[in-house]
This record gives structure tokens, sequence and C-alpha cells, in this order.
């Protein structure tokens, strides 16, 4: 199993290669959370830009360095868009983030879903349900049929998501990670805890989302594995030191992005975590 310690180093030399490089990092994402979407990116170094056009999202998907697909709020474009964006970024070898957003509520979020299955993103990321959902979706063991997902919440605790995470990389050759109280990152390899952030995530729209598009920016400069850890371990940290500053949640997401900008690369590498194998 790789060390802590090579984690670690790994971690900190994405961030400083990220803030040396501003990389471009494409959505196409959720219309509720575009702006802390976007915000987040720019605050950890990268290069934000959102489409939704099919021909737009082909060129953000060749000219970025990865790209974010999230079905959060879906538009009739997308039905064009979404497929077509995910081919290319498969065909042409650029990594993909994929947030399944509220799978399991609607004809088209599920059609959109099943159709990615074959183009295998590098990096998954949701709360435990989406995860168990997307798994059952796709039919890999750990799934279910049933999803519990409540809208764009969870109702699974991140421990109830292990098996369907790890079958996801099995299929995909990526990484997953879960979203919850202690974050759940795995490769299929080892499993990573990520501790730390703030009640107040819970009570600002976007928090996922955007912490999906972190995950991007990091993805132009890791594997998925340390992609995923580096982006939940910022936030963690973030959200752990802006609480501690702030009385609402209005002034934590302003504090909150200061705070992702502030993040040392040492930082955020010492953000507590656990490992263990698969």
């Amino acid at each position: 199993m790789i060390s802590k310690e090579d984690i670690q180093n790994r971690m900190i030399q994405t961030v400083e290669t990220v803030r040396k490089t501003n990389p471009m990092a494409g959505s196409i994402t959720n219309t509720v959370t575009i702006n802390l979407v976007a915000n987040a990116q720019l605050a950890v170094g990268g290069s934000a830009a959102m489409v939704y056009l099919p021909d737009e999202g082909e060129f953000l998907a060749k000219a970025g360095g990865a790209t974010y697909i999230n079905v959060g709020t879906l538009l009739p474009i997308y039905e064009q868009t979404l497929p077509h964006v995910a081919k290319v970024l498969h065909d042409t070898g650029k990594p993909w983030v994929l947030d399944p957003v509220a799978i399991g509520i609607g004809s088209l979020r599920t059609q959109l879903l099943l159709q990615f299955k074959e183009y295998k993103p590098d990096v998954i990321r949701g709360n435990a349900s989406e995860i168990i959902a997307l798994a059952g979706l796709w039919e890999l063991e750990g799934g279910t049929d049933l999803s519990n997902v409540r809208g764009v919440d969870s109702t699974d605790e991140v421990n109830a998501a292990k098996a369907a995470a790890v079958e996801l990389t099995k299929w995909t050759g990526g990484a997953v990670a879960v979203s919850g109280k202690t974050d759940l990152i795995t490769d299929g390899s080892v499993m990573i805890f990520s501790r730390g952030g703030s009640h107040f995530m819970e009570k600002i729209t976007g928090a996922g989302c955007s912490l999906s598009g972190v995950v991007t920016v990091y993805a132009t400069a890791a594997s998925p594995l340390i992609a995923a850890l580096t982006a939940a371990a910022v936030y963690n940290l973030a959200g752990n030191r802006a609480e501690k500053m702030v009385d609402g949640p209005g002034s934590f997401q302003i504090q909150f992005l200061d705070e992702l900008h502030k993040a040392t690369a040492e930082d955020i590498a010492n953000n507590p975590f656990e490992m263990e194998e698969v």
C-alpha cells in the first residue's frame, strides 16, 4: 500500500503545480451553484469556464486540462451536450469528473448517467446515496435500484457506500469520493478518510458541486485518487477554519473562499486523514 508520506508529498506537488500553472478546468454544471463552483476553482488556483452547448463543451474538453460534468439542473440541450462531451473526453484521454447529483429523479437524468458508464469518468464524487444509486444503475455490486437520494441530499451514511465506491473504481479505473461528515476516497486498492469541514456546508448551496469543481482542477495535475483527496483536504481544512471566524452561513461562504485561497500546500497535505487497504 502506498505510504501516507508519499501521498502527502504528492498532494503538496499537486497544489503547487496548480498554483504555478493556473490550469483550465472547464465545467458543464448545476446552474444553481455555478457561481460558487467557478469561485472555488479560482480560489485554489485554477481557471474556470462554464458552458452548456455541445460545440463549446467539445472545445473546452480538448483545450482544458480536465472537465467537470454535473447533472444537477438539466436543460434539454444537455441531451446532446453531455454524452458528446463525455465521449470526446474518453476518446482523447482527458480526465473528467462526474457528479451524479439527484440521480433517480427523472428519465433524462437516468438516461444520461447510464450513457456515462461507457465513458468511464476518472473521478466520481457524490454523497453516499448518489454513489450507491449510480452503482445500481450501472449494474455493479454494492449498488441498489432503490435510491435513497432526497433531491440533492443523502439519506445514507458514508460507510454504507464503501462497496459501491470500490466497484465503481473497478469499472472506471479511477477514483470515487463519497462526501459526508467524514469523506471517503478510494481507488479500489486503498481507502482514505479525510476529516474536518463545517456544519455550515450543509447550509449553503453548492458545497458539494464546488468540491467536484475543485477535484477537476487538481485532476489536471494529479492521479484521480490524489486529485480527489487533495480537494477533500482543502475543503475540510478551509471549512474548519472558516467556521471558527463567522456567525452564519452567509459570512461562512465568503470566509470559506478566502480560506481556500490562503491554505498552504503543506497545510492541505497535513489535514487529518486515515488510510486502510481495501
